[in-house]
């Protein structure tokens, strides 16, 4: 079993997030929710040249990835959940849950830490949201959350194939709750009491800070509504809203050297936004 989770890890996310890209870019293409004002062949270079780096980083940093994590740990019966002798299938239901938690506690840390926020904002500064802006993290975001993914797998005894299930939920999820794609009220209005939508986290980009500080799931709606930071809609519509940073607006920043090197420019100071109003822009 662990062999087989190894030997198949990346095809199977590869798979995945191949399959849901492509979905996603071709709902874009027949039904968009948004006019880009940015060009796809201005900003996705970039954003795709960051998962490749991405890409790359972990997989020399973190060879086996968290699953590896999550074997070396089912090997030695570490973990919370083994120590409470766990039904397996309980143990990845709960572990499912308890690593979504930890992943919305962990984007909200990013945003309210101005040295990680510095990091996070690379995120935010796309001038477009769509399909790409769901992979776009800058690699040192990446490593610092593989490394607290680590901690709460080991944490937790979380089961392997559960590490898995999350990893590729993530994922997709992330893709499609960037998706510039039209839904109809209806659907959206039952799909996200599952599964954080596009029109549910689309608020979480936009350029006022307090509907940045928002809507902080990426798999489940829940932990927003449990914790209060739950927003349903942006104050100025889905269409006239604006998507992205004050001090990033010039599309010269969406090339990917300008985009890695954001966290280490200057700027107004991160700690600025913390005292403004909170109808007021996020400017770092």
């Amino acid at each position: 079993m662990a062999q087989s989770l190894m030997a198949y890890e990346w095809a199977v996310r590869l798979a995945v997030f191949s399959g849901v890209f492509v979905v996603m870019a071709l709902w874009e293409l027949g039904l968009p929710r948004r006019q880009l004002t940015v060009g796809r062949l201005g900003r996705w270079p970039g954003n795709l040249g960051v998962v490749a780096i991405d890409t790359v980083v972990v997989r020399v940093l973190f060879p086996t990835a968290a699953v590896g994590v999550a074997l070396v740990c089912e090997a030695r019966g570490w973990g919370l959940l083994r120590w409470m002798s766990v039904p397996p299938g309980v143990a990845t239901v709960v572990s499912v849950l308890l690593l979504d938690l930890a992943i919305y506690l962990q984007h909200v840390m990013f945003h309210w830490v101005p040295a990680l926020w510095r990091l996070h904002r690379m995120h935010h500064a796309d001038l477009d949201i769509d399909v790409t802006t769901g992979v776009r993290f800058h690699p040192i975001e990446i490593v610092l959350s593989m490394l607290i993914k680590f901690a709460v797998v080991a944490a937790l005894g979380a089961p392997a194939l559960a590490v898995l299930v999350f990893e590729v939920l993530l994922n997709a999820t992330s893709m499609f709750n960037h998706g510039n794609v039209r839904m109809a009220p209806a659907i959206d209005r039952i799909v996200r009491r599952l599964v954080v939508t596009p029109d549910m986290h689309r608020v979480h980009h936009s350029i006022i800070r307090a509907e940045t500080d928002s809507n902080f799931g990426f798999n489940f709606p829940w932990w927003d509504r449990l914790f209060g930071t739950y927003r349903p809609q942006p104050a100025e519509g889905h269409l006239g809203m604006t998507i992205g940073i004050d001090l990033f607006r010039d599309p010269a920043e969406l090339r990917l050297d300008r985009m890695l090197a954001q966290p280490f420019r200057s700027d107004q100071g991160p700690l600025a936004t913390k005292v403004q109003d909170k109808t007021s822009p996020r400017h770092s």
